[in-house]
């Protein structure tokens, strides 16, 4: 991969270190974030629109 950076103009270059930056402190804040005790498992309700608890499922 680095022998493809070497081919591009130096402001994509800059752009992809920035990029490369932003990911690593990303994930850096994502690890400070304390685990949630007690949530819900699968995918989140508020984002796919099901709620479900003991079988049925709420659409709201």
């Amino acid at each position: 991969m680095s022998d493809d950076r070497n081919d591009l103009p130096p402001a994509a270059q800059r752009a992809l270190a920035e990029a490369e930056e932003r990911r690593k402190k990303a994930e850096a804040e994502a690890k400070k974030i304390p685990k949630e005790l007690g949530g819900r498992d699968g995918p989140d309700p508020a984002r796919y629109g099901d709620w479900e608890k003991k079988g049925i499922a709420i659409d709201f």
